[in-house]
This record gives structure tokens, sequence and C-alpha cells, in this order.
């Protein structure tokens, strides 16, 4: 419900005072609230034009409109399917974050529990991430912060995003084309095996890892110097569905990052990944090289 001096905030943003700030990445945007705090009630826009990306408001005063789109526009049949989810860090505080759609005010996250580091989303079609800084005299030490990720809700990889609809994802064999092509695309890709399997939540698990190969990776979630300083370590989150047997076969371990976390995508055997790799190569269907000696 919107509160009646938020309506005439919202309002005299939109018709009168509506001051831009662009980043600039465009992916993510770093302010402050000391450049407008003899101006409380100040509104200001951001724009981040990004799949991913992050924020951080300083000092927080006033409020922020935090407008996100891909760095493509999408088609409007599409624009519908886009959603966006954030993540706050666990020393977020100084604000509450609400959707604002045509000046009507929705709280998707209050300020005490953004410690908690959990992910929300929401569809684009929502409204925009309207964030409003809680008035107080000191406003020192004080920092609103999260990442933010777009994803589309229909898509061939959906399925596997663990935050949209978490309780849809699922531990299912991959094609023997999805396999060849999540070596090529995923945002990572290695051989190895699990060392072991920790309780996650009742939707996932998490794998520790030792990794002989590393064909690619995304932010770092791989670290060298595993055993005998020959390997690379790491943790993935694993769906609950999945029978992992630690210390078992080397496996082609493929996945995506999100939020600085890798999750499990196709998982063949690698012996039978590389007879797969062998034959398509021998028959010129690869969709990229990649080094399997």
């Amino acid at each position: 419900m919107l509160r009646p001096w938020a309506a005439h905030w919202v309002a005299a943003v939109l018709l009168c005072r509506a001051v831009a700030q662009y980043s600039s990445d465009q992916c993510s945007w770093r302010g402050s609230g000391l450049s407008h705090e003899s101006h409380r009630r100040d509104v200001e826009q951001v724009y981040l034009r990004c799949s991913q990306g992050s924020l951080e408001w300083l000092y927080p005063t006033g409020a922020i409109i935090v407008n996100l789109r891909p760095n493509i526009e999408p088609s409007p049949g599409h624009m519908s399917g886009l959603h966006v989810c954030i993540k706050p860090q666990v020393y977020s505080q100084g604000s509450h974050v609400y959707l604002e759609q045509a000046g009507d005010l929705r709280l998707l996250l209050a300020e005490k529990d953004q410690a908690q580091g959990t992910v929300h989303c929401f569809s684009l079609a929502e409204g925009v991430l309207f964030v409003e800084a809680i008035p107080q005299a000191d406003i020192s030490r004080r920092i609103t912060a999260f990442q933010y990720e777009l994803v589309y809700s229909q898509g061939p990889a959906t399925h596997m995003y663990p935050y949209l609809q978490p309780g849809l994802v699922a531990c299912k064999p991959c094609s023997d084309e999805e396999v060849l092509m999540a070596v090529c695309t995923s945002d990572f890709a290695g051989s190895g095996v699990f060392q072991g399997v920790a309780p996650g939540t009742n939707k996932h698990s998490l794998a520790t890892v030792t990794l002989r190969r590393l064909f690619r990776q995304k932010s770092g979630v791989f670290s060298w110097g595993g055993a005998r300083g020959r390997s690379w370590s790491g943790r993935i989150n694993v769906p609950a569905q999945c029978s992992v047997r630690p210390g078992g076969d080397e496996y082609l371990l493929t996945g995506s990052v999100h939020f600085g976390e890798a999750w499990l995508g196709c998982a063949p055997r690698y012996k039978d990944f590389l007879k797969l790799y062998i034959q398509a190569q021998n028959a010129g269907t690869n969709p990229c090289q990649v080094d399997t000696n």
C-alpha cells in the first residue's frame, strides 16, 4: 500500500526532478547519498544495461530508482518473460527495497532481511526497483549493496536456473548435443572427481570437487593448488535429485555461475564424454575445440 507522502514523492520524481546517474560500465553503479544530503527527499534515477552487475549506495539518503534492462533490448514478446534476481550483501543496511509501478510501492526486501543474503526474484513487468533510505540522524557506516542478474523465464537453460523456479530444477541426463555444447558455452567446464558432499538445503547439496583439467571458468570459482599443487579445487551446488558418489569415477563437470557460486549442469563420466568428443571431432561436428590431453 502506497503511503500518502510516498505517492507525492514518486509523482515528483516522475514529473519534475529526475536526476540521471549512469554507471561507467553500464553493469554496476556506485554512488553516495552525501551528494544530496541537504535534500533528503531527492530521488535519483540509475540506469543499468547489463545481464548482471552490482549496486553499492554509500550513506543512503533520499531514494534511488534502479532501471534494469539487458544490453540488447529484447523483443516485446520476450520482455514479459524477463526476470531480475537480486542478492543483497550481508552487510547491506540503511534502506528498504520496493517494486514501484505507476506510483504504487510493494515491499520486496526490508532492511532487517538483507543480512540473510537471500536471493529475491521478480518479473520486470512488475515494475522497477525503488530503493528508499531510512531516515536517521547518523548515516555513517551504512551501505546498501546488492548484486543482480537478469534471466528469461523461458529458454533452453531455464530449468537449471536455481533461483527463479527452484522446485523445478532437475537432475536429468544431457543429450550428446547438449554435452558437446555445454563444454563450449558453460560458465565452467573441466574434468574431475567428487571429494565429498555436504548438506545444503532441501533443494540442493554442496559438493567439493578436485579438477585435473579446467577448460574454462568464470569468476574464479575454482582455485589452483589442490593435492600436491597439481589440480584445481572448489565447490559446486548440486540439485538434490542428483546422486553424487565421492571418490568415484572422473566426470566431465560443466555448469553455470550465479552470484559467485557454481551450479552443476551436464556431468557425464569423462570417459563417455571423451568417446563422444572424438567421434564428433572425426565427423567435424564439434562446436568448439578443447584440449583433452
